[in-house]
């Protein structure tokens, strides 16, 4: 399903509770899964919900995770909720994670000029805990 969003008429793309969905995801679009995804997802922003699984790698520009992942994340700006459950390592420019989150695996502040967008190029590692 696409859907016209209120930020300026950017598009997002849902996949519902009921989808299953294996193969890989690409997507120009922001994208919301809240069902179940077997390979890698690439896309502008992801939002999760409680009831997703991912099992595959997660590239975002912005990512809000809040069901499981099994594979590793990398975005620039990242929010783990507290009902989230990650199984991978994770690498990410600013990061906030909720109380009660679960990560398993390695986190790691981006660095280099290949894995920065040009407008983080000059921002510090920014980590905050959401109680």
């Amino acid at each position: 399903m696409r859907a016209t969003g209120g930020r300026g008429g950017t598009t997002f793309s849902v996949l519902g509770e009921d989808l299953s969905i294996t193969g890989d995801i690409r997507a120009s679009a922001d994208l919301h899964v809240d069902g179940t995804v077997e390979g890698d997802i690439a896309c502008a922003q992801l939002v999760q919900g409680e009831t997703s699984r991912i099992a595959g790698n997660v590239t975002a520009d912005h990512a809000r995770l809040a069901g499981t992942v099994r594979g590793s994340i990398t975005a620039r700006e990242l929010v783990i909720l507290k009902t989230a459950r990650i199984l991978g390592d994770v690498q990410y420019d600013a990061l906030t994670i909720e109380q009660g989150a679960q990560v398993e695996g390695r986190f790691s502040h981006r660095e280099g000029p290949a894995d920065v967008s040009p407008l983080a190029a000059h921002a510090t590692p920014e980590l905050s805990v959401a109680s």
